[in-house]
């Protein structure tokens, strides 16, 4: 463990901010640095509340996530906010625009924003961004705020990294039906209409609970410490009771957003008192595990692996003489 990473992670548990902000940065570029930090701030993760935002582009989601913060900092609660925005195909760059419109919040000692970009990630999110929250974790941050990109349907990932995911939908984003197809409902542990003052919020808000009841939610868990039955999430698929709630908040005006304090609150009491909680932290951790897994080991495979039998292989791939399937196994037993 380097001296330097040592006096970091110091500096950031005493407070200083300028300290966090390096910490997080040596995350997002995967230095050699955010594996010794990780590993010191580990045991002190755990404590925080943890909260994912998602829903399509437009509908408020980062107006949402300002009040609910100012709504915690009149708690006297500590907020840290991860704001992910696309990284641009094209030019490999990111607007990371939502310091500008979280720009409210500058200047409170309670808060911390980190904008983070993408960087190809599908998804929603960054692929640091698990290790940035556990940062703020470690910090003392009181409540952990993640806003996905808005990409659409696809935003999924935030499940699996977050304690209770918000989805926003917003009154005349379209077709109610298609806003709200399979896929992106059933990730909600809570669903906020934002805009609530626009017409046709009724219609809405409707639908959204019709697609409720319709719907069946279910979960992964585990039984005795052994996973069964292994589906995606690598557990045993078992009814969900919590009655997802549907909230109308108008965030420029600061409606509603108690009630949506308030429906975080219960869905924290439910993970708890039922013992869903300890499931997916289980299934989470797993989950994380195999992705780092998979990640080093095609690592480890690239680097004993020279860049001629890659070629080599890729050209017989070209030609035909190949199948894909064949040439992994030729390159794993290389």
């Amino acid at each position: 463990m380097t001296s330097s990473v040592q006096s970091l992670v110091e500096q950031m548990l005493t407070g200083s901010r300028r300290a966090l902000a390096r910490l997080i940065s040596h995350i997002e570029n995967e230095a050699p640095e955010a594996t010794e930090a990780l590993a010191l701030l580990y045991a002190r993760t755990g404590q925080a509340v943890t909260i994912g935002v998602t829903g399509a582009p437009g509908t408020g989601k980062s107006c949402l996530v300002t009040e609910l913060a100012r709504f915690y900092r009149q708690q006297e609660k500590t907020v840290g906010i991860v704001a992910v925005d696309p990284t641009s195909p094209f030019t490999g760059g990111a607007v990371l625009g939502d310091r500008f419109r979280m720009r409210d919040l500058a200047g409170d000692s309670g808060v911390f924003i980190r904008s983070m970009a993408t960087r190809g990630q599908l998804g929603g999110l960054a692929r640091t961004t698990f290790d940035a929250m556990r940062v703020l974790d470690a910090a003392g941050f009181d409540y952990v705020i993640v806003e996905t990109v808005g990409a659409g349907q696809n935003e999924v990932e935030i499940a699996k990294v977050a304690d209770t995911t918000i989805l926003v939908e917003a009154p005349g984003m379209g077709d109610d039906i298609q806003a709200i197809k399979a896929g992106i409902l059933e990730i909600a542990d809570v669903i906020a209409v934002n805009k609530a003052d626009r017409p046709g919020v009724q219609n809405t808000v409707r639908a959204l609970k019709a697609m409720l009841e319709l719907g069946h939610r279910k979960r992964a868990v585990s039984h005795h410490g052994q996973m069964m039955m292994q589906d995606d999430g690598g557990g045993t698929i078992v009814d969900d009771f919590w009655m997802v709630p549907v909230v109308q908040t108008i965030a420029t005006q600061s409606e509603g957003i108690a009630d949506l304090a308030q429906a975080i609150t219960d869905h924290q009491s439910y993970l708890h008192e039922s013992g869903t909680q300890v499931e997916r932290d289980r299934v989470r951790l797993k989950n994380e595990l195999m992705q780092r897994l998979q990640s080093a080991l095609l690592s480890d495979l690239l680097q004993k692996t020279s860049a001629e039998t890659l070629n080599g292989v890729l050209e017989q791939l070209v030609v035909r003489e190949l199948d894909p399937a064949s040439a992994v196994q030729k390159l794993v037993s290389v």
